[in-house]
């Protein structure tokens, strides 16, 4: 046996690392989230615009935790190289009573350990679709 087989190889310590992060975030540990992610990281819902660097990102994600918005990523799939992590997701947002999910295919690119590129996709329609029968969930209940 040679030395490299008990060592986890580049793919393993980015898909990690993208685990790390989203599970940081589901338990609203801001500064652990934010810890894993690269200082000139690039967060795009795609369609929308991207937010640039870690001091807005992390003002956005401590937004979050400020009006108390829960956060649940159900991860479906999720491969990784060296460098970049794919995800097949739904996730969901809860406020008080209100609570949505939608599906999101994320692309997480990776640079010295930390998340650089964060990128999501997902429908509007689908979103626009999740958030009404959160609403029309939250006024029945």
């Amino acid at each position: 046996m040679n030395g490299t087989q008990n060592r986890p190889d580049g793919r393993t310590q980015t898909v990690a690392v993208v685990r790390d992060f989203l599970s940081a975030l589901e338990t609203g540990e801001i500064d652990a989230a934010t810890a894993h992610l690269h200082p000139t990281i690039v967060w795009h819902n795609v369609s929308l615009p991207k937010i640039v660097g870690i001091r807005r990102v992390n003002r956005i994600l401590h937004g979050m935790e400020r009006y108390s918005i829960g956060f649940e990523a159900r991860l479906h799939h999720i491969a990784g190289t060296e460098s970049a992590v794919l995800t097949e997701r739904t996730d969901v947002l809860q406020w008080r009573r209100f609570r949505m999910e939608f599906w999101v295919c994320g692309t997480f690119e990776i640079e010295d350990g930390r998340i650089a590129v964060w990128r999501d996709y997902f429908s509007a329609k689908n979103f626009a679709w999740a958030m009404l029968l959160g609403l029309v969930r939250s006024v029945r209940s």
